[in-house]
């Protein structure tokens, strides 16, 4: 699962992109449902797990925790769960790679049983701040060393009398939302967290389906989600969709090279994750959603997607929890649009596998793009009758989202845009420059 070996890439201008390609399955849910397959009882089947080394690193937590976690030889996964309570000490640390969301949500996981549980992952993964973690489950009764700032590697020494809380979330995240409300699963008692801004809701969606006693509702401070904690939970089919992040990818490449006509099936349209889609729409963008249906309690549709003149648009800060890892593809794409597009609330960025915000603001530079950027913004000025120029390297700094995006650039801009290591694409997106290449691209390992 290591991706240790440096594999540099470059993508060349091409033609139009056609054909009909299924991407990866959703990450987040994919997560999730090994952490809740291992704690219900019985049996729980997933079909279209994303087995990119993020997930799989997970999978592998799963059993260290007592759970078991096993593909069939159909590529079938069979999680079997131990119950509430249940989860037992790992003999070794547990290493995420460069899994911040297994981290963030494994540490809740853990914060409520009584024992300690190590953590660490690879260089990208040391580098990012768990402390927004870290404060509301300190607050339920555990323990957490660390290094400055929260960062890996840190122990969670879990609390055997867990206290219920009610907690506001300064800024808006999934990730620490979750973390508590699986800390919630192993405490008595009701655990709720409110949320200034909606985010995405599959931990919501899927601990009800698994049999849990939870509800949402509006107050004046926000988003209000409560817990009732030790259920019972049972085991569950579960069918992953197609993640919308990652569909971002290809969605954006068919919408800025001139006669492209592309269809992403079955991908997954959770309200709280289609900010990317609502934008481009609003810059222009020719998306077709087909065929809208419920998979697994989750809104599923088929994308049809064509090259589009897009136009500049100001996406408004309340807008960011719903896309907030599609801004540097959205970034890419308002390189291709006319007149300014400004992106704000942007904060989170900072502190993804990468400064984000800096890293994009950087390799648009680098390739002949207006950029402007802010504490919390970025402004890009594309058009003017012109392709970006293109032509150099990228330091990705171990941030998948990042190369794939100046990959998808290198594909319209004059010269080719080169990424100094994709190894990490892996990590979400298996198989990404294959897929890609097989709509008609040009990303090929970078010659010596």
């Amino acid at each position: 699962m290591a991706h240790s070996a440096v594999l540099p890439l470059t993508s060349g201008s091409a033609g139009s992109l056609s054909g009909s390609v299924q991407v990866p399955g959703d990450k987040s849910i994919s997560h999730r449902s090994l952490m809740l397959g291992a704690l219900a009882l019985g049996e729980t089947e997933i079909h279209g797990l994303l087995e990119g080394e993020d997930v799989l690193r997970t999978a592998a937590a799963m059993r260290a925790l007592g759970g078991a976690a096993e593909r069939g030889a159909d590529g079938v996964w069979h999680a079997r769960g131990r119950g509430i309570g249940g989860l037992i000490e790992p003999a070794d640390v547990l290493d995420l790679g460069n899994a911040g969301t297994g981290t963030r949500l494994l540490m809740g996981l853990v914060a409520t049983y009584d024992f300690t549980t190590f953590f660490t992952g690879d260089a990208s993964l040391r580098s990012r701040p768990m402390a927004r973690v870290a404060e509301p489950l300190t607050r339920m009764g555990a323990q957490i060393i660390a290094r400055s700032k929260g960062r890996p590697p840190l122990a969670v020494i879990g609390t055997a009398e867990p206290l219920p809380i009610t907690y506001r979330l300064p800024v808006a995240s999934a990730q620490v939302k979750s973390a508590i409300l699986l800390a919630g699963l192993n405490t008595p008692g009701i655990t709720t967290v409110i949320e200034p801004e909606p985010t995405r809701d599959h931990t919501e969606l899927m601990l009800r389906g698994f049999g849990a006693e939870l509800t949402v509702e509006q107050t004046p401070e926000g988003r209000a989600v409560s817990l009732r904690g030790q259920p019972e939970l049972t085991g569950r089919k579960i069918v992953v969709p197609g993640d919308p992040s990652s569909a971002a990818f290809p969605l954006v490449a068919a919408l800025i090279l001139p006669g492209s006509d592309v269809t992403l099936p079955n991908i997954g349209l959770n309200p709280h994750r289609i900010g990317l889609i609502e934008t481009l729409l609003e810059m222009g963008a020719d998306i077709q959603i087909l065929d809208r249906r419920e998979v697994a309690g989750e809104p599923v549709g088929d994308l049809r997607v064509r090259a589009s003149k897009l136009q500049g648009i100001t996406v408004p800060a309340e807008r960011a929890p719903s896309m907030i890892d599609e801004y540097p593809i959205l970034s890419v794409a308002a390189a291709f649009a006319e007149g300014e597009t400004k992106m704000l609330g942007l904060a989170e960025l900072r502190v993804k596998e990468s400064d984000r915000l800096g890293t994009m603001a950087q390799g648009l530079a680098g390739c002949g793009i207006e950029v402007s950027e802010g504490e919390d913004s970025l402004t890009v000025r594309g058009g003017k009758g012109r392709k970006p120029a293109g032509g150099t390297t990228i330091a990705v700094k171990l941030d998948h989202r990042i190369g794939m995006s100046f990959l998808v650039l290198g594909l319209a801009a004059e010269r080719p845009v080169a990424i100094d290591d994709g190894a990490a694409i892996d990590t979400s997106f298996p198989g990404f420059a294959r897929l890609m290449n097989g709509l008609g691209a040009g990303i090929a390992p970078l010659k010596a």
